[in-house]
This record gives C-alpha cells, sequence and structure tokens, in this order.
C-alpha cells in the first residue's frame, strides 16, 4: 500500500507469482464460485482446489496474492471486486488472519501481499496495518542479519531501504488513522531512530508511553507483563535520547539561521561521548564561519577531517572559509584535494 506514491516494493513481491497459472473457468464453475458476471472472460489464477467452498477460498486468495504483489494488474479491479462480493465483511479478517499465518511461517514477503490486498479491502484496518508494518521490517531486517554474516541474498541495500522506507510509512499511517494504538508509536519510534531523527523519536516515544499505560486490550496480543517491558524498554531508550535531542536541536538552530543558538547548544558536546562524531564539529563550523568566526571555523573543519578525510563537502566549505579569510594558497590546497578524492573514488568504481 503506497497511499499515492509510486509503488516501492511491488518489484520484489511480483516474484513470488512467477510460476502462477492462470486461465478462464467455465460458466458452470463461475456460478459455483458466486462469480456472475464478475469474472466473465477474465483469467484467474487456478492453482487451487476444484471444487466447494475450499476451491473459492484458494482462488480468493491466489488473486489476493496477484494484486497484493502488483496492484497496476490489468485485472486487479475485477479480483477486488470478487474477493468483496464473495467474501463480504469476511474479507478484510480473512486476508489479516492468512497473512498472520505466513507471517509465522517466516514468509514475510507473501505476507506483505496479502496484508496489501486486506488494505485495498479496508485501507483503515488497524491490524493490516500493523502486520503489514512488522512484515516490511522483517523482510529488511532478515536480509540485513543475513547479509552481516556474510550471506549473500541477492537483494542488498537497495531492497533494505525500500522495505524500511515502506514500513515507516505503514507505522506514520498507523500512528494517523489510530492516534491511541500504543504498538503504532514504538514499532515509528525505531524506524525513525535508525534514520537519527532523534527529535521525532523522543516525541514518538512519548506517545508510546503515553497509549501504552492502559493498553491490554490493545489487539497486539501482549498481555500486562509484556506490554510492561516494553514500556521498562522505552522508559530507558528515552533517557538514551536525551544528549541526540539536544545535538539534533543545536543542528537544526544551526540549519535555520540561529548560529549562535545552535553554537551555544553543540559546544557543551565537544568533549566527551561525541567528540569524535564529525557531524558536531561541521555545523560549529558552519556557525562559527556565520558569525565571522574564520579562524575557529577553519579549526572545527579541520578537526571533521581528521575524522572523515575524504569528505569532499568539507573539504569546499573549508576552502570557501579559508578564501573568505584571504588565505589563497590554503584554499586552492583543498580545492586541489576534492579533486584528487572524486578522481580515486571514479578510479575504485572502475576497478570494482
Amino acid at each position: 500500500m503506497e497511499t499515492g506514491k509510486k509503488d516501492r516494493i511491488s518489484r520484489y513481491l511480483i516474484e513470488y507469482n512467477k510460476e502462477m497459472l492462470f486461465g478462464e473457468l467455465s460458466e458452470d464453475f463461475l456460478r459455483v464460485m458466486g462469480a456472475g458476471g464478475l469474472l466473465n472472460g477474465v483469467p484467474v489464477p487456478v492453482n487451487s482446489g476444484e471444487n466447494g467452498q475450499i476451491a473459492v477460498k484458494s482462488i480468493v486468495l491466489d488473486m489476493a496474492r496477484v494484486i497484493g504483489a502488483d496492484p497496476d494488474f490489468i485485472y486487479a479491479d475485477k479480483y477486488l471486486a470478487y474477493i468483496k462480493a464473495v467474501a463480504g465483511d469476511q474479507a478484510e479478517p480473512m486476508l489479516v488472519a492468512e497473512g498472520a499465518k505466513l507471517a509465522d511461517e517466516g514468509r514475510y514477503e507473501e505476507s506483505c501481499m496479502l496484508l496489501r490486498t486486506a488494505l485495498a479491502v479496508q485501507p483503515k484496518s488497524r491490524a493490516a496495518l500493523y502486520l503489514y508494518g512488522r512484515a516490511c521490517k522483517a523482510c529488511y531486517e532478515a536480509v540485513s542479519e543475513a547479509e552481516a554474516q556474510g550471506i549473500s541474498t541477492g537483494k542488498g541495500e537497495e531492497y533494505i531501504g525500500a522495505f524500511k522506507a515502506e514500513a515507516m510509512d505503514i507505522f506514520e499511517v498507523l500512528t494517523m488513522m489510530h492516534p491511541e494504538y500504543a504498538m503504532g508509536y514504538y514499532f515509528l519510534g525505531y524506524a525513525y531512530l535508525n534514520l537519527g531523527l532523534y527529535l521525532k523519536t523522543k516525541l514518538t516515544w512519548d506517545d508510546f508511553m503515553k497509549y501504552s499505560s492502559n493498553a491490554e486490550d490493545d489487539g497486539s496480543g501482549l498481555d500486562y507483563n509484556q506490554m510492561e517491558d516494553l514500556r521498562h524498554e522505552i522508559s530507558g531508550m528515552l533517557l538514551d535520547l536525551e544528549e541526540p535531542v539536544q545535538i539534533e536541536k543545536g543542528c537544526n538552530q544551526i540549519m535555520g539561521g540561529d548560529f549562535v543558538g545552535g553554537r551555544d547548544t553543540l559546544g557543551k558536546f565537544k568533549e566527551g561521548r561525541y567528540e569524535n562524531w564529525w557531524p558536531l564539529w561541521y555545523y560549529l563550523g558552519v556557525a562559527e564561519s556565520a558569525l565571522g568566526n574564520l579562524d575557529e571555523a577553519i579549526a572545527d573543519l579541520r578537526r571533521v577531517l581528521t575524522l572523515s578525510p575524504s569528505n569532499t563537502d568539507v573539504m569546499d566549505e573549508l576552502a570557501q572559509v579559508y578564501e573568505a579569510a584571504g588565505d589563497i594558497v590554503n584554499a586552492a590546497k583543498y580545492r586541489n584535494k576534492i579533486e584528487v578524492v572524486k578522481k580515486n573514488s571514479e578510479l575504485d568504481r572502475t576497478l570494482s
């Protein structure tokens, strides 16, 4: 489900339907299925049973797999109309249950397919949004873990990025549509944390703590003790976030033009656990440069290059500061370094 955006994961899901067979069913069989005129002349998946209710459910699930993988499939509208017609109010809960079952079996991509169709049936389904977000999260975590162990999955960083972005979007939608559902905030907070969005993480987890205080019957399947364990976990994470939130605030101040405020906020972290975090010194350098303190700016930016030696953006910033200070020699030195780094990077790409 992309909520109007380009579908970022469909290309990975379509692979699971490559072996699926399609065929047109006879009018008599369509009547048995309850299809009426919905599927006349429409090829349908035929990887299913041969008679009775089992066949109907199998065909419904196969249709759901097809349109969940490819919402632009030529017969997607007809398949969806049939699913709604034959399953009625049970369409969404059935697809959610089957999607949950696949996730329990570790078949996360296939789970995504059915849950996406559940959301096509009922876009506001809390269960479908929650389970779909978790299935997307499980997809990229499985690949990340395999890659970390040196196991090639053939999927790589683009796959991981696509499913990460999809999971975050879905958890955002979940918290918007169901603002009192605690578990949406729990997973969304981790999605923001992975992107280094510390203030957003804090605000999101504050909401988790607010709504999880009385969430025994929230549909997550967690009992009181399990929810209390999560609350204890997030309480600790919020304590750990206090300094990163202040650092992000300082960076935002500088990007917003409050150079004095940002410099003063970040200056508290020059010593300690963040002293070797190069963006700290970069933003301090930008602030000092903007305030006309060129010597301080040069010192801060040179500190960045001891921590991130091939950072051409910082070299460019440093060259500009040297030019502003009238030091043409050092400005040219860093311009030349930029060219050397770029040529070496291009050579590495050519040889790899």
